[in-house]
């Protein structure tokens, strides 16, 4: 009983600080009370604190045949997200621009279905941190790593509640097609056989501060010239991304604008932190392998 009128109390702060709920997401899994997210959060966060104690003074867990499972599955999941957020805007006619929540009808329904997907992939991907910390890679739980995750989630229990159609299908949209490209690169690498032909590491990089900024530029495309969908939520967006684009140059300067002296060159050991025009903490920021000189 004290369970529920907690639970209760926090539901009602939630709508009085934000309004009455979008009816259409009523019933769906882990929605209706923010009390799940809350803990699943709590327990990431305690995992990591938790996991780091019992791993102090034991060897690391290789996990291959675990991450490659894994992240096949992150990036079939992003695969299906990408193509299903594609036909459902396309079927419903959405304006790039700027899309209300309520005008494509069914479309609207198959898009929230789609975002849901995407909110529960929030809380798989804490398995991403769980994996460094059982094989010790505790220098890549940076912040931003750690931030990123953990807000996401609750961020997205939001916008399912609240927003979960219209204007919010672009960042999943940018964000699934980079996952697939992500967590698809994470599987390869961990096959040694295959590390040679993963070209392509470097323009993740890239390709992750593109979208971060496209995203930013049509969030803010819906507040110059409105449809409808809520202003805040507009601008709450706009910040956050704003926060991921700062903490992310922080890191893409510290890989490519600082070009180490030759002397630094000849003296660096061929285990480094940055690798294949990749620092540590890009690595920090999903689940990946990051190449030893030593084949696990």
């Amino acid at each position: 009983e004290t369970l529920k009128a907690f639970d209760r109390e926090v539901n009602e702060f939630v709508d009085y600080m934000f309004g009455p709920r979008d009816a259409r997401v009523r019933g769906w899994f882990l929605l209706d009370s923010y009390l799940p997210t809350f803990f699943l959060t709590g327990a990431y966060l305690l995992c990591i604190w938790l996991g780091n104690k019992f791993m102090k003074n034991r060897p690391p867990f290789s996990l291959r045949a675990h991450l490659i499972v894994y992240n096949l599955g992150i990036t079939l999941l992003s695969f299906y997200m990408l193509i299903e957020l594609i036909l459902a805007t396309w079927e419903g006619g959405y304006n790039l621009q700027c899309q209300n929540l309520h005008s494509a009808g069914e479309a609207d329904i198959r898009v929230a279905k789609v975002l849901w997907w995407y909110y529960f992939s929030k809380v798989i991907e804490f398995m991403d941190t769980i994996f460094f910390v059982l094989r010790k890679k505790s220098s890549q739980i940076t912040f931003l790593h750690v931030y990123h995750h953990a807000t996401m989630f609750n961020i997205w229990w939001c916008v399912l509640n609240w927003i979960p159609c219209g204007q919010s299908f672009f960042g999943p949209t940018l964000n699934s097609f980079i996952h697939v490209l992500m967590y698809s690169y994470y599987g390869l690498s961990v096959i040694p056989s295959m590390r040679k032909y993963l070209w392509w590491k470097k323009y993740l990089t890239q390709a992750q501060l593109i979208q971060f900024l496209l995203t930013i530029v049509h969030t803010l495309s819906a507040a110059v010239k409105p449809c409808g969908f809520p202003f805040g939520c507009l601008m709450f967006q706009s910040s956050y991304m704003a926060t991921l684009v700062v903490l992310f140059i922080n890191f893409y300067i510290k890989t490519y604008r600082k070009a180490p002296s030759r002397t630094a060159i000849k003296e660096t050991p061929v285990t480094t932190e940055v690798k294949n025009g990749f620092h540590k903490d890009y690595f920090a920021a999903a689940n990946g392998f990051q190449n030893n000189k030593k084949a696990q």
